[in-house]
């Protein structure tokens, strides 16, 4: 064989090698959310790092605009811009904020990795779906909270964005100050704000009023957040008799009837003295406790504000009406249970983050695609696979 022959030969089986390399070359995908919701999965400063784990990224047209990226900025990042249909059809990994609709949801079939928020105690319809298309899906909001997970906790993250935007949206909606005053009226007295619930959103928006200059006070049934709350500046307000359960990973647990009598009376001698009462308290798979009943609303100081981060699972209070704003005997009541949603920006940056962090899960040390379903994190987290509900505590809820 002649010399440009073997060349000639030797080409094509280079090329014929990087188009088979090219074709193993997995695809992520990340679709647009469904109005009113304006995060996006991923931003374009994440691109990079997907790249260096040899993933190409597909973004479905307009998937950013509410967060203020342009598909031309995708582009300058070397991302592909594309149709919802096209996107599910050829990426390998298909990331987003929220469940997709029924009609995406009923072509994520086999051979397909889905990781979203799924919230699968509220959306069973969605999870029975997926599980029955054989879908391989991973819920972020069963990230376990374990210190190996942190850099991937994505209910943590949100949180706090939501307890930040709680206390500034009710400072806003308050017609007085926040902070003590010395005028040349007078002195002006702090505001007082009561905190129902100190998990991370509650113990941001502890921090938040602190630094606009409120007196704060704060109820939890967990005495394990009591010095939490004080090293935030925060009074902690104690009901004798809460009961917790270590295996509810730190979040609260429900209460018996003699316990929530006694709470309600002295959260309504609080909430009686209080300017604004931010809502954070909740427990998973189920209605969200009440704590702040009409009468407690009645003999509150006209122009009160109460914002419900828990709407979208009944509320706190007994008048709140999820996405919408309630006015009582002159008590301004929020319901907004999506905060992140208003700040798309920075909390589409700590989502994608966290995203970023769980993928890198799915391949070993040597940089090789390997979903090890022994990992806790990857174990707890999957929700469906080979048509089989895999998160045993869902399993047992749920019962499908």
């Amino acid at each position: 064989m002649h010399f440009k022959q073997y060349i000639y030969f030797r080409c094509l089986i280079l090329k014929g090698l990087f188009i088979i390399i090219e074709r193993l070359k997995m695809k992520i995908g990340v679709l647009k959310e469904r109005e009113p919701e304006n995060r996006v999965a991923i931003l374009p400063e994440h691109l990079d790092h997907f790249k260096k784990l040899k993933l190409e990224v597909m973004i479905e047209k307009n998937a950013g605009l509410h967060a203020y990226v342009t598909d031309q900025i995708y582009k300058n990042y070397n991302a592909e811009i594309s149709g919802r249909d096209q996107l599910i059809k050829e990426s390998d990994i298909i990331v987003s904020v929220n469940v997709p609709e029924e009609e995406s949801l009923k072509i994520i079939g086999k051979g397909k990795i889905l990781i979203s928020t799924i919230n699968p105690l509220s959306y069973k319809e969605a999870t029975t779906i997926l599980r029955d298309n054989h879908a391989t899906v991973f819920s972020l909001d069963l990230i376990p909270r374990i210190t190996r997970a942190q850099s991937m906790d994505v209910l943590s993250n949100m949180a706090t964005v939501a307890g930040y935007k709680a206390v500034l949206t009710a400072a806003v909606e308050l017609p007085r100050f926040f902070p003590m005053f010395m005028t040349a009226a007078g002195t002006i007295k702090p505001a007082k704000v009561l905190v129902l619930g100190a998990g991370v959103a509650g113990l941001q928006a502890i921090a938040t009023a602190r630094k606009l200059g409120a007196v704060v006070e704060v109820f939890d049934v967990r005495s394990a957040v009591k010095e939490e709350v004080k090293s935030l500046g925060g009074k902690f307000i104690e009901v004798e008799g809460a009961k917790e359960d270590k295996s509810a990973g730190g979040y609260a647990v429900e209460q018996t009837d003699e316990f929530k009598q006694r709470q309600a009376q002295m959260i309504q001698d609080h909430a009686a003295k209080s300017d604004v009462i931010i809502c954070t308290a909740q427990i998973p798979g189920k209605k969200a406790p009440l704590l702040v009943k009409k009468e407690t609303v009645n003999i509150m100081t006209p122009g009160s504000v109460i914002t419900d981060l828990a709407a979208s699972t009944g509320g706190n209070c007994e008048l709140t009406e999820n996405d919408k704003t309630v006015v009582h005997n002159g008590v301004k009541i929020i319901g907004q249970s999506n905060f992140p949603s208003t700040m798309p920006s920075d909390a589409s940056k700590m989502y994608g983050t966290n995203l970023l962090n769980f993928i890198r899960l799915f391949f070993d040390e040597e940089g090789n695609f390997n979903i090890n379903m022994e990992d806790e994190i990857l174990k707890d987290t999957c929700l469906t696979h080979k048509g089989e509900l895999i998160n045993e505590r869902i399993k047992a809820i749920l019962n499908i």
